[in-house]
């Protein structure tokens, strides 16, 4: 499973989801305005900007296509 850690706000978070969403890739959203509990979490692993995605196929923070289409690719299969 896919998790994507968001915030309110973030034009990178918005495209990341839509490009999952466009390609029917299933995802856990984590918004870390509602649930700040989990910014500790991802300071602590060291992600200092959104998004952040964690899955078994990698973990990245920040809008990357690259990383974005090997995840996609990845799940597709």
């Amino acid at each position: 499973m896919i998790k994507v850690y968001s915030k309110h706000n973030c034009p990178q978070c918005k495209m990341l989801k839509k490009q999952l969403d466009a390609n029917n890739i299933e995802y856990q959203e984590i918004n870390i305005d509602e649930q700040p509990e989990f910014r500790d979490y991802l300071k602590e692993r060291g992600w200092q900007a959104a998004p952040v995605v964690e899955s078994e196929i990698a973990d990245f923070a920040g809008f990357n296509p690259k990383e974005i289409r090997e995840l996609i690719k990845a799940y597709k299969q």
